[in-house]
Protein backbone atom coordinates (compact mmCIF):
# COMPACT_ATOMS: atom_id res chain seq x y z
CA UNK A 1 0.00 0.00 0.00
CA UNK A 2 1.02 3.64 0.35
CA UNK A 3 4.25 4.51 2.14
CA UNK A 4 2.27 7.08 4.13
CA UNK A 5 -0.36 6.31 6.75
CA UNK A 6 -3.94 7.37 6.05
CA UNK A 7 -3.58 10.31 8.43
CA UNK A 8 -2.09 12.24 5.47
CA UNK A 9 1.18 12.60 7.41
CA UNK A 10 4.49 10.74 6.97
CA UNK A 11 5.40 8.01 9.39
CA UNK A 12 6.98 9.38 12.59
CA UNK A 13 10.64 8.63 13.36
CA UNK A 14 11.21 5.13 14.72
CA UNK A 15 11.06 4.81 18.48
CA UNK A 16 12.40 1.26 18.59
CA UNK A 17 15.28 -0.61 17.01
CA UNK A 18 15.02 -0.61 13.20
CA UNK A 19 12.80 -3.36 11.88
CA UNK A 20 14.04 -5.39 8.89
CA UNK A 21 12.02 -4.68 5.74
CA UNK A 22 9.14 -7.15 5.32
CA UNK A 23 9.51 -9.99 2.88
CA UNK A 24 7.74 -9.56 -0.44
CA UNK A 25 4.31 -11.23 -0.09
CA UNK A 26 3.39 -14.13 -2.31
CA UNK A 27 1.66 -12.90 -5.50
CA UNK A 28 -1.62 -14.61 -4.62
CA UNK A 29 -1.65 -13.72 -0.91
CA UNK A 30 -4.40 -11.45 0.47
CA UNK A 31 -1.78 -8.82 1.33
CA UNK A 32 -0.43 -8.76 -2.22
CA UNK A 33 -3.91 -8.52 -3.71
CA UNK A 34 -4.90 -5.63 -1.44
CA UNK A 35 -1.56 -3.93 -2.07
CA UNK A 36 -2.35 -4.03 -5.79
CA UNK A 37 -5.30 -1.73 -5.13
CA UNK A 38 -3.02 1.30 -5.00
CA UNK A 39 -1.87 0.80 -8.57
CA UNK A 40 -5.34 -0.10 -9.83
CA UNK A 41 -7.07 2.90 -8.23
CA UNK A 42 -4.25 5.05 -9.57
CA UNK A 43 -5.47 4.34 -13.10
CA UNK A 44 -8.39 6.68 -12.42
CA UNK A 45 -7.44 8.71 -9.32
CA UNK A 46 -4.16 10.63 -9.05
CA UNK A 47 -2.28 11.28 -5.82
CA UNK A 48 -4.67 9.93 -3.16
CA UNK A 49 -2.73 6.86 -2.02
CA UNK A 50 -3.16 7.71 1.69
CA UNK A 51 -6.94 7.85 1.29
CA UNK A 52 -6.91 4.49 -0.52
CA UNK A 53 -4.94 3.00 2.37
CA UNK A 54 -7.42 4.43 4.87
CA UNK A 55 -10.39 2.96 3.02
CA UNK A 56 -8.72 -0.46 2.92
CA UNK A 57 -8.03 -0.23 6.66
CA UNK A 58 -11.71 0.56 7.15
CA UNK A 59 -12.68 -2.56 5.24
CA UNK A 60 -10.18 -4.70 7.17
CA UNK A 61 -11.58 -3.43 10.49
CA UNK A 62 -15.25 -3.63 9.46
CA UNK A 63 -15.45 0.12 10.06
CA UNK A 64 -16.83 3.17 8.31
CA UNK A 65 -14.95 6.17 6.94
CA UNK A 66 -15.65 9.89 6.84
CA UNK A 67 -13.96 11.73 3.95
CA UNK A 68 -13.49 15.47 4.28
CA UNK A 69 -12.34 17.62 1.39
CA UNK A 70 -13.39 20.51 -0.79
CA UNK A 71 -15.52 19.74 -3.87
CA UNK A 72 -13.66 18.48 -6.89
CA UNK A 73 -10.89 16.38 -5.31
CA UNK A 74 -12.27 13.07 -6.67
CA UNK A 75 -13.91 11.72 -3.51
CA UNK A 76 -16.78 10.13 -5.44
CA UNK A 77 -14.46 8.82 -8.16
CA UNK A 78 -12.20 7.35 -5.47
CA UNK A 79 -15.05 5.29 -3.97
CA UNK A 80 -16.33 4.13 -7.37
CA UNK A 81 -12.84 3.08 -8.45
CA UNK A 82 -12.19 1.25 -5.18
CA UNK A 83 -15.44 -0.68 -5.58
CA UNK A 84 -14.55 -1.61 -9.17
CA UNK A 85 -11.07 -2.73 -8.10
CA UNK A 86 -12.56 -4.91 -5.34
CA UNK A 87 -15.40 -6.31 -7.46
CA UNK A 88 -17.96 -4.99 -4.98
CA UNK A 89 -21.34 -3.36 -5.39
CA UNK A 90 -21.58 0.35 -4.65
CA UNK A 91 -24.34 2.95 -4.40
CA UNK A 92 -24.26 6.72 -4.05
CA UNK A 93 -26.83 8.80 -2.15
CA UNK A 94 -26.81 12.58 -2.44
CA UNK A 95 -27.87 13.77 1.00
CA UNK A 96 -30.20 16.77 0.76
CA UNK A 97 -32.47 18.61 3.24
CA UNK A 98 -35.57 16.80 1.92
CA UNK A 99 -34.11 13.27 2.02
CA UNK A 100 -36.22 10.92 4.15
CA UNK A 101 -34.97 7.94 6.22
CA UNK A 102 -36.87 5.52 3.97
CA UNK A 103 -34.98 6.88 0.97
CA UNK A 104 -31.84 5.43 2.55
CA UNK A 105 -32.93 2.24 4.30
CA UNK A 106 -35.86 1.20 2.11
CA UNK A 107 -39.58 1.05 2.81
CA UNK A 108 -42.72 -1.04 2.55
CA UNK A 109 -44.56 -0.68 -0.75
CA UNK A 110 -48.18 -1.73 -1.29
CA UNK A 111 -48.71 -4.14 -4.19
CA UNK A 112 -52.27 -3.71 -5.46
CA UNK A 113 -52.16 -7.00 -7.37
CA UNK A 114 -51.41 -9.12 -4.32
CA UNK A 115 -53.02 -6.71 -1.84
CA UNK A 116 -49.88 -7.03 0.33
CA UNK A 117 -46.99 -4.87 1.41
CA UNK A 118 -43.53 -5.83 0.18
CA UNK A 119 -40.17 -4.43 1.24
CA UNK A 120 -38.24 -2.43 -1.32
CA UNK A 121 -34.56 -2.27 -0.44
CA UNK A 122 -32.92 1.12 -0.18
CA UNK A 123 -29.42 2.05 -1.37
CA UNK A 124 -27.97 0.97 1.98
CA UNK A 125 -28.20 -2.65 0.77
CA UNK A 126 -24.81 -2.69 -0.92
CA UNK A 127 -21.13 -3.25 -0.14
CA UNK A 128 -19.80 0.30 -0.35
CA UNK A 129 -22.34 3.06 0.24
CA UNK A 130 -21.24 6.60 -0.56
CA UNK A 131 -23.20 9.07 1.57
CA UNK A 132 -22.38 12.28 -0.29
CA UNK A 133 -22.47 15.50 1.78
CA UNK A 134 -23.97 13.73 4.78
CA UNK A 135 -24.07 16.97 6.77
CA UNK A 136 -26.65 18.48 4.39
CA UNK A 137 -29.49 16.24 5.56
CA UNK A 138 -31.48 16.63 8.82
CA UNK A 139 -30.56 14.63 11.94
CA UNK A 140 -33.51 12.23 11.50
CA UNK A 141 -32.13 11.00 8.19
CA UNK A 142 -28.56 10.99 9.48
CA UNK A 143 -29.75 8.80 12.36
CA UNK A 144 -31.30 6.33 9.92
CA UNK A 145 -27.77 5.21 9.15
CA UNK A 146 -26.91 4.53 12.81
CA UNK A 147 -28.46 1.07 13.02
CA UNK A 148 -27.05 0.11 9.62
CA UNK A 149 -23.55 1.25 10.62
CA UNK A 150 -23.55 -0.29 14.09
CA UNK A 151 -25.75 -3.38 13.78
CA UNK A 152 -25.31 -3.99 10.03
CA UNK A 153 -29.00 -4.44 9.63
CA UNK A 154 -32.12 -2.40 8.90
CA UNK A 155 -35.34 -2.78 10.88
CA UNK A 156 -38.54 -2.02 8.97
CA UNK A 157 -41.96 -2.82 10.42
CA UNK A 158 -40.27 -4.53 13.37
CA UNK A 159 -38.36 -7.01 11.21
CA UNK A 160 -34.55 -6.91 11.06
CA UNK A 161 -33.07 -7.24 7.58
CA UNK A 162 -29.32 -8.01 7.45
CA UNK A 163 -27.07 -6.02 5.16
CA UNK A 164 -24.53 -7.59 2.79
CA UNK A 165 -21.05 -8.48 3.99
CA UNK A 166 -18.76 -6.66 3.50
CA UNK A 167 -20.58 -3.41 4.16
CA UNK A 168 -19.06 0.04 4.67
CA UNK A 169 -20.47 3.55 4.73
CA UNK A 170 -18.15 6.14 3.20
CA UNK A 171 -19.54 9.57 4.00
CA UNK A 172 -18.27 12.88 2.64
CA UNK A 173 -18.57 16.40 3.94
CA UNK A 174 -17.39 19.82 2.79
CA UNK A 175 -14.99 21.44 5.31
CA UNK A 176 -15.54 25.06 4.23
CA UNK A 177 -19.23 25.64 3.53
CA UNK A 178 -21.41 25.21 6.62
CA UNK A 179 -24.44 27.33 5.71
CA UNK A 180 -27.55 25.15 5.59
CA UNK A 181 -25.80 22.10 7.06
CA UNK A 182 -26.54 19.87 10.04
CA UNK A 183 -23.24 18.98 11.77
CA UNK A 184 -23.01 15.32 12.72
CA UNK A 185 -23.57 14.79 16.47
CA UNK A 186 -20.76 13.27 18.52
CA UNK A 187 -22.63 9.95 18.85
CA UNK A 188 -22.69 9.50 15.08
CA UNK A 189 -19.18 10.81 14.50
CA UNK A 190 -17.97 8.16 16.94
CA UNK A 191 -19.46 5.46 14.67
CA UNK A 192 -16.90 6.32 11.99
CA UNK A 193 -13.67 4.38 12.38
CA UNK A 194 -11.59 6.94 10.49
CA UNK A 195 -11.83 10.53 9.36
CA UNK A 196 -9.63 11.02 6.32
CA UNK A 197 -8.67 14.42 4.94
CA UNK A 198 -8.62 14.48 1.14
CA UNK A 199 -6.25 17.33 0.22
CA UNK A 200 -5.90 19.29 -2.98
CA UNK A 201 -3.38 17.57 -5.28
CA UNK A 202 0.23 18.61 -5.60
CA UNK A 203 1.15 20.59 -8.72
CA UNK A 204 2.62 17.56 -10.51
CA UNK A 205 -0.46 15.48 -9.69
CA UNK A 206 -2.80 18.20 -10.93
CA UNK A 207 -0.86 18.41 -14.20
CA UNK A 208 -1.28 14.65 -14.56
CA UNK A 209 -5.04 14.99 -13.99
CA UNK A 210 -5.30 17.56 -16.77
CA UNK A 211 -3.07 15.48 -19.02
CA UNK A 212 -5.37 12.49 -18.66
CA UNK A 213 -8.44 14.58 -19.46
CA UNK A 214 -6.63 16.02 -22.46
CA UNK A 215 -6.19 12.44 -23.70
CA UNK A 216 -9.90 11.55 -23.47
CA UNK A 217 -10.05 10.17 -19.92
CA UNK A 218 -13.71 9.75 -18.94
CA UNK A 219 -14.30 9.43 -15.17
CA UNK A 220 -17.66 7.78 -15.88
CA UNK A 221 -15.99 4.97 -17.84
CA UNK A 222 -13.73 3.14 -15.40
CA UNK A 223 -13.47 0.09 -17.65
CA UNK A 224 -12.23 2.34 -20.43
CA UNK A 225 -9.54 3.62 -18.07
CA UNK A 226 -8.36 0.02 -17.58
CA UNK A 227 -9.66 -0.47 -14.05
CA UNK A 228 -10.17 -4.18 -13.34
CA UNK A 229 -10.95 -6.19 -10.18
CA UNK A 230 -7.68 -7.17 -8.47
CA UNK A 231 -9.25 -8.51 -5.25
CA UNK A 232 -12.63 -9.56 -3.96
CA UNK A 233 -14.68 -10.35 -0.85
CA UNK A 234 -12.89 -13.69 -0.38
CA UNK A 235 -9.50 -11.94 -0.28
CA UNK A 236 -10.88 -9.42 2.21
CA UNK A 237 -12.23 -12.19 4.46
CA UNK A 238 -8.87 -13.98 4.41
CA UNK A 239 -7.07 -10.71 5.13
CA UNK A 240 -9.31 -10.03 8.14
CA UNK A 241 -8.39 -13.43 9.57
CA UNK A 242 -4.69 -12.61 9.22
CA UNK A 243 -5.14 -9.17 10.81
CA UNK A 244 -6.85 -10.83 13.78
CA UNK A 245 -3.63 -12.79 14.40
CA UNK A 246 -1.40 -9.69 14.58
CA UNK A 247 0.26 -9.63 18.03
CA UNK A 248 0.02 -6.66 20.41
CA UNK A 249 2.41 -6.43 23.36
CA UNK A 250 1.05 -5.26 26.75
CA UNK A 251 3.30 -2.18 26.53
CA UNK A 252 1.69 -1.17 23.23
CA UNK A 253 -1.79 -1.69 24.69
CA UNK A 254 -0.80 0.63 27.52
CA UNK A 255 0.50 3.18 25.01
CA UNK A 256 -2.87 3.23 23.20
CA UNK A 257 -4.70 3.72 26.49
CA UNK A 258 -2.32 6.47 27.64
CA UNK A 259 -2.82 8.42 24.41
CA UNK A 260 -6.58 8.29 24.76
CA UNK A 261 -6.54 9.15 28.46
CA UNK A 262 -4.28 12.14 27.75
CA UNK A 263 -6.98 13.64 25.51
CA UNK A 264 -9.45 13.52 28.41
CA UNK A 265 -7.26 15.79 30.54
CA UNK A 266 -6.23 18.20 27.77
CA UNK A 267 -7.16 21.79 28.73
CA UNK A 268 -8.05 22.51 25.09
CA UNK A 269 -10.70 19.79 24.88
CA UNK A 270 -14.19 19.61 26.32
CA UNK A 271 -14.54 15.99 25.14
CA UNK A 272 -11.74 13.45 24.98
CA UNK A 273 -11.52 10.02 23.40
CA UNK A 274 -13.80 7.31 24.78
CA UNK A 275 -12.87 3.64 25.29
CA UNK A 276 -14.53 2.95 21.93
CA UNK A 277 -11.99 5.29 20.39
CA UNK A 278 -9.18 3.36 22.09
CA UNK A 279 -10.41 0.07 20.63
CA UNK A 280 -10.64 1.76 17.23
CA UNK A 281 -7.03 2.97 17.46
CA UNK A 282 -5.89 -0.53 18.38
CA UNK A 283 -7.79 -2.03 15.43
CA UNK A 284 -6.45 0.44 12.87
CA UNK A 285 -2.88 0.08 14.16
CA UNK A 286 -3.11 -3.73 13.77
CA UNK A 287 -4.42 -3.37 10.22
CA UNK A 288 -1.66 -0.90 9.34
CA UNK A 289 0.98 -3.23 10.80
CA UNK A 290 -0.38 -6.09 8.70
CA UNK A 291 -0.44 -3.99 5.53
CA UNK A 292 3.20 -3.06 6.05
CA UNK A 293 4.13 -6.73 6.35
CA UNK A 294 4.44 -7.38 10.07
CA UNK A 295 2.58 -9.68 12.45
CA UNK A 296 3.05 -7.42 15.49
CA UNK A 297 2.20 -3.81 16.34
CA UNK A 298 4.82 -1.18 17.18
CA UNK A 299 4.33 2.24 18.79
CA UNK A 300 5.01 3.74 15.35
CA UNK A 301 1.91 1.97 14.02
CA UNK A 302 -0.13 3.58 16.78
CA UNK A 303 1.35 7.01 16.05
CA UNK A 304 0.73 6.63 12.33
CA UNK A 305 -3.02 6.10 12.84
CA UNK A 306 -3.65 8.42 15.79
CA UNK A 307 -4.74 11.46 13.78
CA UNK A 308 -7.00 9.62 11.33
CA UNK A 309 -8.63 7.56 14.09
CA UNK A 310 -9.05 10.20 16.80
CA UNK A 311 -9.37 13.62 15.11
CA UNK A 312 -13.18 13.36 14.92
CA UNK A 313 -13.58 11.89 18.42
CA UNK A 314 -12.39 14.98 20.32
CA UNK A 315 -14.25 18.25 20.85
CA UNK A 316 -12.48 21.57 21.27
CA UNK A 317 -13.41 24.13 23.90
CA UNK A 318 -14.81 27.34 22.45
CA UNK A 319 -11.96 29.43 23.86
CA UNK A 320 -9.38 27.06 22.34
CA UNK A 321 -11.01 27.41 18.91
CA UNK A 322 -10.85 31.20 19.21
CA UNK A 323 -7.13 30.87 19.89
CA UNK A 324 -6.64 28.86 16.70
CA UNK A 325 -6.18 25.48 18.34
CA UNK A 326 -7.23 22.49 16.20
CA UNK A 327 -7.75 18.80 16.88
CA UNK A 328 -4.56 18.14 14.90
CA UNK A 329 -2.41 20.35 17.13
CA UNK A 330 -3.91 18.83 20.28
CA UNK A 331 -3.12 15.30 19.06
CA UNK A 332 0.39 16.42 18.06
CA UNK A 333 0.90 17.61 21.64
CA UNK A 334 -0.44 14.36 23.08
CA UNK A 335 1.97 12.31 20.96
CA UNK A 336 4.87 14.49 22.09
CA UNK A 337 4.07 14.19 25.80
CA UNK A 338 2.90 10.58 26.23
CA UNK A 339 5.94 8.35 26.96
CA UNK A 340 6.69 5.87 24.19
CA UNK A 341 7.36 2.28 25.33
CA UNK A 342 10.84 1.00 24.57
Amino acid sequence: MSTHPPGDQPLPPPTQAPVPPPATPAPDSPRARLAALRQEVGKAVVGQEAAVTGLVIGLLCRGHVLLEGVPGVAKTLLVRTLAASLDMATTRVQFTPDLMPGDVTGSLVYDSRSAEFSFREGPVFTNLMLADEINRTPPKTQASLLEAMEERQVSVDGRPRPLPDPFMVIATQNPVEYEGTYPLPEAQLDRFLLKLLVPLPERADEIEVLNRHAHAFDPRDLAGAGVRPVAGPADLAAAREEVARVQVAPEVLGYVVDICRATRTSPSLSLGVSPRGATALLATARAWAWLTGRDYVTPDDVKALTHATLRHRVQLRAEAELEGVTAETVLDGVLRTVPVPR
